[in-house]
């Protein structure tokens, strides 16, 4: 399948996400819903055994794969939990447009992909924005507290950036589901604990609706969306896996008109409008053309920024 459309598959559930989400825990307790999902997860990849097994463990992967757990899914399912008891799925949605930024820097510390002025320029508007949305949105049912619902959803993102650049060091050796597997097992263990602190439902206290959007979180989302996210990033490097979050908050904002009737002030979508071109700015960085002296003939050679980045995408060719 075309790195590309499992990208746009990935980010259509991760936008669905918001909604199950905010259906789950208007029942149960964020952790529970964290651990039922990640359980769920941890089940279906243990029937996919055969598959789980194949992987390449080199001597240093140790590091990123605790640094990919611990980020995604245990510190970032923690923050996103709570973010959505405190903020609406559509701002929750906006908030995302941000990793693409947080994901550029951190390439370039870690992996020295190239970074522009450009960058710089659409991290602050896309942060701008997302502030400016955030005292911009008044509570409701759907977002009672955004300032600190939208600041956990941050915090979240900066995991998910993480993630994203530990995946892109495995994605080679690791087969999607050795990854999601691994996921599901660092989840459900460290979830497990928080149950021993929260009231459990009884049995009149359970709802479909909701067991439905845990199931579907668990597997539709975490198996599929990361399983095409896993896949497509070891076709094309971290900013162009990345680059695809920007339909996250699309499908958010659609789905959240659609089903949770959400509407949006005027002041909220001049918010998400700061933040669309903070990021529309960002990716600039990919259409800069640097001039490279021809020492033979004396004409200039365009080079597009993306052939300076560490790691080329699947398209490239090497030298």
């Amino acid at each position: 399948m075309p790195a590309s459309l499992c990208l746009i598959i990935a980010t259509f559930l991760w936008g669905s996400s918001f909604i199950a989400l905010k259906y789950a825990i208007a029942i149960y307790d964020p952790a529970l819903v964290i651990f039922l999902r990640m359980l769920t997860t941890l089940l279906i990849s243990l029937c996919l055994w055969r598959y789980v097994i194949r992987f390449e463990y080199l001597k240093g992967d140790w590091k990123y794969l605790l640094g990919m757990s611990l980020a995604e899914p245990c510190l970032y399912f923690l923050f996103e939990g709570h973010a959505m008891e405190y903020t609406s799925a559509s701002q929750a949605g906006v908030i995302v447009s941000c990793l693409p930024i947080i994901v550029a820097f951190l390439a370039f510390f870690m992996l020295k992909e190239h970074i522009s002025k450009a960058i710089v320029v659409g991290f602050t508007l896309c942060i701008g924005g997302s502030i400016l949305l955030t005292l911009l949105s008044p509570s409701s049912s759907q977002a009672p507290n955004p300032l600190l619902g939208n600041f956990l959803e941050l915090m979240a993102m900066v995991c998910a950036a993480f993630y994203t650049v530990c995946i892109k060091h495995l994605a080679n050796r690791y087969s999607p589901l050795t990854l999601i597997a691994l996921q599901g097992l660092s989840g459900s263990l460290f979830f497990a604990p928080f149950l021993l602190f929260i009231d459990l439902p009884s049995e009149n206290q359970h709802d479909l609706t909701a067991l439905m959007s845990i199931l579907y979180l668990g597997s539709c989302v975490t198996l599929g969306g990361y399983g095409m996210y896993n896949y497509a990033i070891s076709k094309v490097s971290v900013l162009t896996a990345a680059a695809y979050s920007n339909l996250i908050p699309i499908f958010t904002l659609i789905l959240s008109a659609i089903i949770l009737n959400e509407v949006l002030t005027l002041g909220q979508w001049i918010s998400i409008f700061v933040v669309f071109i903070g990021v529309m700015i960002s990716q600039r960085h990919q259409e800069l053309v640097v001039d490279i002296p021809n020492s033979t003939s004396g004409e200039n050679i365009s080079a597009d920024t993306n052939h300076l980045k560490s790691v080329p995408e699947a398209s490239e060719s090497k030298g």
